[in-house]
C-alpha cells in the first residue's frame, strides 16, 4: 500500500483533527506547507447530504472565480456559421462542427471545456460515451449549450469552472494555485462555497453541506468551519 512522504506526514501531524479551520486559517496553513516543487492546485471537496440515486437531487453548476484558476483553460466549440466565427474571435482553442465531432469521436479529448450551440447538440449528443465519463458533455445548466458562444468562451477562459456531484454525493472544485495571494484563494473559495450552496436541490432534506475540506494537490486536507459551509 502506498504511503505518504515525510513532508506530508509532518504537515498532517500539525493539523488538529478535533477542530475545523476558517478559510483564512486553512489557506495560511497550505501556503506555509508546500508539498511539491511545482505550483500546486488548491481544491475544495464537499460531502453533500443528498441522495445521489435520485435524479431530482443531482448537483451541478458553474461558478466564476474572481481571481481565475491559474491555468490556461482549453475551450472547444461545436458550431457553424456566425456562432463559429464569434467563438473563434473570442479565443476558442478549436471550433468546428461535423469535423470536430468526428475528431472527438476518434478519442481526442485534449480540452477542458466543450461548448455547443443548441443546433449542434443533435450531433454532439452522439459523443456521450466519450464526453460523459469525463464530465465534458455540453449542458444548458452549466452554460455550455448556448447561442452566445463568444460570451461563453470568454467566461470560461476568464476562470469560470464547472462543478458536478459524483455518484457518491461528493463535489471537488479547483479554486486556484498555491502561488495566489491568500486573499485571492479565500475569495475564490468563498465564491465556490456560495455557488455550491445555491445549487442545493429543493428536494434535499436536512444538512446539505455535511463537510468541506481544503487541500493542495499533494497535501493533507483541512476541514473548514461549520459557519463557512452550512446551508
Amino acid at each position: 500500500m502506498a504511503t505518504h512522504g515525510k513532508k506530508y506526514r509532518r504537515a498532517a501531524a500539525e493539523i488538529d483533527r478535533a477542530r475545523s479551520y476558517t478559510l483564512e486559517e486553512a489557506t495560511a496553513f497550505i501556503k506555509a506547507h508546500p508539498m511539491a516543487r511545482f505550483d500546486e492546485t488548491i481544491e475544495l471537496a464537499f460531502r453533500l447530504g443528498v441522495d445521489p440515486s435520485k435524479s431530482d437531487q443531482s448537483v451541478r453548476g458553474t461558478v466564476g472565480l474572481p481571481h481565475g484558476t491559474g491555468k490556461k483553460i482549453r475551450v472547444i466549440v461545436f458550431a457553424d456559421g456566425p456562432a463559429a466565427d464569434a467563438a473563434r474571435e473570442a479565443g476558442a482553442d478549436e471550433v468546428g462542427f461535423l469535423d470536430l465531432v468526428a475528431k472527438v469521436q476518434g478519442g481526442w479529448t485534449d480540452f477542458d471545456v466543450a461548448i455547443a450551440t443548441p443546433d449542434a447538440m443533435k450531433e454532439v449528443r452522439k459523443l456521450g460515451k466519450v464526453l460523459g465519463p469525463r464530465g465534458l458533455m455540453p449542458n444548458p445548466k452549466t452554460g455550455t449549450v448556448t447561442t452566445d458562444t463568444a460570451s461563453a468562451v470568454k467566461q470560461f477562459k476568464a476562470g469560470r469552472v464547472e462543478f458536478r456531484m459524483d455518484r457518491n454525493g461528493n463535489v471537488m472544485v479547483p479554486i486556484g494555485k498555491a502561488s495566489f495571494t491568500s486573499e485571492a484563494i479565500v475569495a475564490n473559495a468563498q465564491a465556490v462555497i456560495d455557488a455550491v450552496r445555491a445549487a442545493r436541490p429543493p428536494s434535499a432534506k436536512g444538512v446539505y453541506i455535511k463537510r468541506c475540506t481544503m487541500c493542495s494537490t499533494m497535501g493533507p486536507g483541512l476541514h473548514l468551519t461549520v459557519r463557512d459551509v452550512m446551508a
